[in-house]
């Protein structure tokens, strides 16, 4: 008997800090919850405050807790925010090649079947190789009305620039069953010491003039504004420089949208991460043939977070303007 009321006791206590938990959560928890998607061939999390109607929605692509902070903050500004994954999830690829763009064409028309969602003002939002793949579907898909790319790409590369990738020479994103032109790479070479400098590598891949006019970023089909954020102190890739080509592919064909160039002295690779932490990462590590690697991202402390939380200010400023 005794056994008995111990465990009723038992129960009873964690029901208690069950139901304590939860009305903590909902006090404390300031931001907006996410709705888990996944139908309509897609999947995704969904960011969006109640009574929302006919606003602009930014799909993060990439998803995870970089897009999940991005399309909570658009939620919080009474946006909408879709943080899309599309690859390393069940049901999605493992690996980030031969990505068909139809993955996220279907999750394009969902949105604009939402209430919340103004089918005219629909942004792709990207970092790093995430920014080349953005400004990708923007360039393909005339419903996509601006793009937000940190750390920009000008090109498409092959798979082979990521070391975890298969080592057959791929795509890294196709449509329609077709190939995206890429510039071929080599994988990238380990050294007898445990450090690698990585932008020494993207330059000489964009040495290759023949498949750099051919894998170009279609950037001038964009349909809406375009805007690039990236630190002039970029260790990982020259982000600044392929800014600056974007820039001029869109002038030598007379981009009629608005386009902005944002370029940050001592900020480098990550000037996209959450701009309320000052903390901010300088070394990366990336496995080569087993060995693993230390590389820079670049920029410093100070230079970063000033430039993070200048972008994003801007970035709002942006989007209010789609």
């Amino acid at each position: 008997m005794k056994n008995n009321r111990k465990y009723i006791l038992f129960i009873g206590i964690i029901v208690l800090l069950f139901i304590g938990y939860l009305i903590t959560d909902n006090i404390l928890f300031s931001g907006i919850k996410s709705k888990s998607i996944n139908e309509n061939g897609f999947q995704a999390d969904y960011f969006v405050k109640e009574n929302t109607n006919s606003k602009t929605a930014v799909i993060l692509i990439g998803g995870g807790q970089w897009g999940n902070y991005w399309a909570q903050q658009f939620a919080i500004k009474d946006m909408v925010g879709l943080s899309i994954p599309y690859t390393g999830k069940k049901g999605l690829p493992r690996l980030p090649e031969e990505i068909e763009l139809e993955y996220f064409e279907n999750a394009i028309n969902w949105l604009i079947k939402q209430p919340e969602v103004d089918p005219n003002k629909i942004v792709v939002m990207g970092a790093s190789r995430n920014a080349e793949l953005a400004l990708l579907i923007a360039s393909t898909f005339e419903s996509i009305s601006g793009a937000v790319a940190y750390a920009p790409s000008s090109v498409s590369w092959s798979n082979t620039v990521l070391p975890y990738n298969s080592n057959k020479l791929k795509s890294s994103w196709k449509y329609k069953g077709i190939d995206i032109p890429y510039v071929p790479m080599n994988k990238i070479k380990g050294n007898d010491s445990n450090k690698i400098k990585m932008l020494e590598y993207w330059k000489s891949g964009l040495t290759k003039t023949n498949f750099i006019t051919q894998a170009a970023i279609k950037v001038e089909k964009i349909n809406g504004p375009i805007i690039l954020f990236s630190g002039n102190d970029d260790k990982v890739w020259p982000s600044s420089l392929m800014a600056d080509m974007i820039e001029k592919r869109l002038g030598n064909n007379s981009f009629k949208y608005a386009f902005q160039n944002i370029k940050y002295n001592n900020a480098g690779h990550l000037i996209s991460n959450n701009p309320d932490d000052n903390s901010s990462y300088r070394i990366g590590k990336i496995n080569i043939d087993g060995k693993d690697y230390e590389y820079e991202f670049g920029g410093n402390n100070d230079g970063d977070f000033k430039a993070k939380q200048d972008a994003k200010m801007k970035l709002m400023e942006f989007l209010k303007k789609i």
